[in-house]
C-alpha cells in the first residue's frame, strides 16, 4: 500500500511506507507529549492508516494519475480497457468495490460512474424527476462526496479486520501468521478508484459549470463528463429533442473545467467530452463566424438553409452567407434552428476533434444502439487527426442489448445468404429464440463486445449508466413476490440470507458492514478495559462466525 507520510497529506501518490515505519513516526511523535497518556503509538499507526485520504482533493489527484496511467497503458494495449457501473448511493459503490476485490484480488481499471439521470430519478429533494438538469446541482458533489465516504470506510473496515488477526495471532504466539498479516497490511489496496462524474451540460453559463466543476473535484471527482446540449434544455441522451450549443460555447466550458482543476491543484484531472450530436437534430444559435472555412463556418454549414430571394424572402428572416449566397435557416417556431438530416455523423467527428484540439482528455460519443462498425467509423476518422483519440463509452440500459444483437446477427445472416426462415426479424426478442443458433450467437457478440470495441472502436472505457437502479428494482421485486406470497420468511431466507452466507458476502454482517467493528476497536483506545463494546458474546452477528 502507498501510505501518506504524515504531514504531506496533499500529495495524490506517496512512497511506500510500511506498518512499522507508521509506528516508529507515532512513537516519536508521542515522547515528547508525556500528558497524552492512554494514546499508543500503534492505535495512532492504526486510524491513520485507515484514513489514508484525508480530503476529496487527496483522492482526486490520487485517482486523476491514475487514469493517466490507465490511459497510456490503453495506449499500448487496448486490451488494457477500463469499466465502471453507476452508483446512486454510496453503499451501492462500497458493495460494487468490495466485490470486485473479493472476486479478482484488485480494483486495477475498474471504476465508478456517477450519473446525473440516476441523481434526477432518485437523489434530487424534488423526488423522481426526469434527466433535464432540473435537479439540484448541488446534489452531484454530494453523491460523490458519500461515495468515497463508503469506499473509505470500506478500507478502514478490512484493515480493522486485519489488525484484529495481528492481534490474535500476537495472542497465540504465531510469529508466522504475525509475519503474514504485516505483509497484508503493509501491501494492502485501497477501495478507492476513479470516479467518472456527470457535470451534464454545465447547469448554466461557463461560470456556472466552472463553480459546480470546483465543489465536484474538492468531493473527490478527478474526471468530470460535459455534454454539447444546451443547459435549459438538456434532455437525456437516448430521448428525442436535443439541442447543441456552437462550439465557442461548448469550449468556453471546457477550459472552465481544465481552470477549475489546475485552480485546485489536479493537475492531471480528465476532461471527458460528451458529442450528442448524432440524435440530435437542432441548435439554439447560428454560430459566429468570421471568414469561410472557420469554426463557426464549419458548424453553420450543417444548417437546413434555403436560398433566400427578393422574391421569397419573408419578415424576421435570419440571414446568413454561405459560399456567398444568402441563405435562411431553418428556424422552427420554438425559434431553434434545425439541422439537414443525415449530417449527425460528420457533426460528431468535428464535435471530437475540436473537443481534442482545445483541452479534452477522453471522448464520449452518445449512440441510438451498440453498433461497433457505427462507432469505429467515427473513431477512423477522428484517429486520422487525432491518433490516440479514446472514448468512453455508454453501454446503456436505454438499449434492448437482447433485441439489437438479434437483429444484427440476423441481418448478417442473410447477407451472408443463410437461411433465416425459421425467424421472424420482427419477433426476435422471444423467449422461445433462446436457444437457437442467431441467439447464441447474439449472446456471445454481447459477451464480447467491450473487448472487441476496444479494439476497434477505440473505447477505453466502458460504462453502464443506470445498472443499480434496474438491480435494485428486479432484486426488491423478486423479494416482494416470495416475502409477501406463500414462502413467507423463506423468500428471505432462502433468496437472501442464505445465498449471502455461501456466496461470502460480506454485508451478510452488517453491524460489521456498518462499523460496529471499528467503534468498539475504537473505544478501547480511548478506554482501555473500561470500554464498552458491542460485539461480545451475545451480539447476534456471532451467528456468522
Amino acid at each position: 500500500m502507498n501510505f501518506q507520510p504524515r504531514g504531506i497529506s496533499d500529495r495524490a501518490i506517496q512512497g511506500p511506507a510500511s506498518y512499522q515505519s507508521e509506528i516508529e513516526a507515532a512513537e516519536a511523535l508521542l515522547k515528547d507529549k508525556p500528558t497524552w497518556n492512554g494514546v499508543t503509538a500503534e492505535a495512532v499507526a492504526r486510524m491513520r492508516l485507515q484514513n489514508r485520504f484525508k480530503t476529496g482533493l487527496d483522492v482526486a489527484r490520487y485517482t486523476a494519475a491514475l487514469m493517466r496511467a490507465d490511459m497510456a497503458a490503453y495506449d499500448n494495449d487496448p486490451t488494457k480497457y477500463t469499466q465502471s457501473l453507476g452508483c446512486w448511493h454510496g453503499f451501492i459503490a462500497q458493495q460494487k468495490l468490495i466485490s470486485v476485490k473479493k472476486h479478482f484480488g484488485t480494483t486495477d481499471r475498474r471504476y465508478l460512474y456517477l450519473s446525473g439521470w440516476m441523481i434526477a430519478a432518485l437523489r434530487s429533494e424534488f423526488g423522481p424527476l426526469p434527466d433535464q438538469s432540473m435537479h439540484e446541482k448541488t446534489s452531484v458533489p454530494a453523491l460523490i462526496e458519500e461515495l468515497y465516504t463508503f469506499l473509505r470506510q470500506a478500507d478502514s473496515r478490512e484493515l480493522n479486520d486485519i489488525f484484529r488477526s495481528l492481534d490474535a495471532a500476537r495472542k497465540e504466539g504465531d510469529k508466522v501468521r504475525e509475519k503474514e498479516l504485516i505483509a497484508k497490511i503493509d501491501n494492502f489496496k485501497t477501495h478507492v478508484v476513479p470516479v467518472i462524474a456527470d457535470i451534464d451540460a454545465g447547469f448554466g453559463n461557463a461560470e456556472a459549470t466552472y463553480l459546480l466543476a470546483k465543489k465536484m473535484i474538492e468531493a473527490g471527482a478527478c474526471a468530470l463528463q460535459i455534454e454539447n446540449q444546451v443547459s435549459d434544455e438538456k434532455q437525456c441522451g437516448h430521448q428525442d429533442g436535443k439541442v447543441t450549443v456552437p462550439h465557442d460555447v461548448f469550449l468556453a466550458k471546457i477550459r472552465a473545467c481544465r481552470h477549475a482543476f489546475l485552480e485546485l491543484g489536479v493537475e492531471d484531472g480528465i476532461v471527458v467530452t460528451r458529442t450528442d450530436s448524432l440524435g440530435a437534430g437542432l441548435t439554439q444559435q447560428i454560430a459566429v463566424s468570421h471568414k469561410p472555412g472557420d469554426l463557426g463556418d464549419q458548424y453553420n454549414s450543417f444548417l437546413d438553409c434555403e436560398e433566400v430571394t427578393a422574391a421569397n424572402a419573408k419578415n424576421g428572416d435570419v440571414i446568413i452567407n454561405q459560399n456567398g449566397k444568402m441563405m435562411r435557416p431553418k428556424r422552427l417556431p420554438s425559434n431553434l434552428y434545425q439541422f439537414r438530416p443525415g449530417t449527425g455523423a460528420d457533426r460528431c467527428v468535428l464535435d471530437c476533434i475540436t473537443s481534442l484540439q482545445n483541452g479534452a482528455d477522453l471522448l464520449w460519443i452518445e449512440t441510438e444502439k451498440p453498433h461497433i462498425e457505427q462507432i469505429a467509423s467515427m473513431v477512423d476518422r477522428i484517429r486520422k487527426v487525432i491518433p490516440n483519440a479514446k472514448l468512453a463509452y455508454n453501454n446503456s440500459p436505454s438499449f434492448n442489448w437482447t433485441l439489437n444483437f438479434r437483429w444484427q446477427v440476423y441481418d448478417a445472416m442473410k447477407e451472408a445468404g443463410q437461411d433465416v426462415s425459421k425467424y421472424n426479424r420482427a419477433e426476435l426478442m422471444k423467449a422461445e429464440y433462446d436457444d437457437t443458433p442467431l441467439a447464441k450467437e447474439a449472446d456471445e457478440r454481447i459477451r464480447t463486445f467491450q473487448a472487441d470495441s476496444a479494439k476497434r472502436a477505440g473505447i477505453f472505457h466502458h460504462l453502464i449508466t443506470l445498472p443499480t437502479y434496474h438491480t435494485a428494482a428486479l432484486s426488491t421485486d423478486n423479494l416482494a413476490r416470495e416475502y409477501f406470497g406463500e414462502q413467507g420468511m423463506l423468500g428471505y431466507v432462502k433468496n437472501v440470507q442464505r445465498a449471502e452466507i455461501r456466496q461470502g458476502i460480506a454485508c451478510v454482517k452488517h453491524q460489521n458492514m456498518a462499523g460496529s467493528d471499528i467503534g468498539d476497536d475504537h473505544k478501547e483506545y480511548f478506554a482501555g478495559e473500561a470500554a464498552l463494546k458491542a460485539g461480545g458474546a451475545h451480539n447476534t452477528m456471532n451467528q456468522f462466525g
